[in-house]
């Protein structure tokens, strides 16, 4: 049997949903990744609702719901990080 694009994508969401709240967030490079594995959920969800497999429709919800979050956490997050100047530290024989 042939693995599809759609079960490696599903492999990569479920490596995604593990490692993901180790991680922290998601650099916004990877928007684009994460917008692509969405929508894989979103096929996958179809298919298991086609086939009824109503446990794997649940787990892919959940994990659909992770994603978008994080898209959306992406979206609202300033897309620049600026450089903040600290000056030169002083010590205490320097005074």
């Amino acid at each position: 049997m042939q693995q599809s694009r759609l079960e490696c994508s599903y492999d990569l969401v479920n490596c995604w949903g593990l490692l993901a709240p180790l991680l922290g967030e998601s650099p916004p490079a990877q928007r684009a990744r994460l917008a692509e594995i969405r929508d894989a959920l979103i096929a996958r969800i179809a298919e298991a609702e086609t086939e009824g497999w109503l446990g794997e429709v649940v787990g892919l919800r959940v994990s659909l719901a992770g994603a978008e979050e994080k898209l959306r956490r992406l979206d609202q997050s300033p897309g620049q990080h600026t450089a903040v100047d600290l000056g030169v530290p002083i010590t205490r024989g320097d005074r």
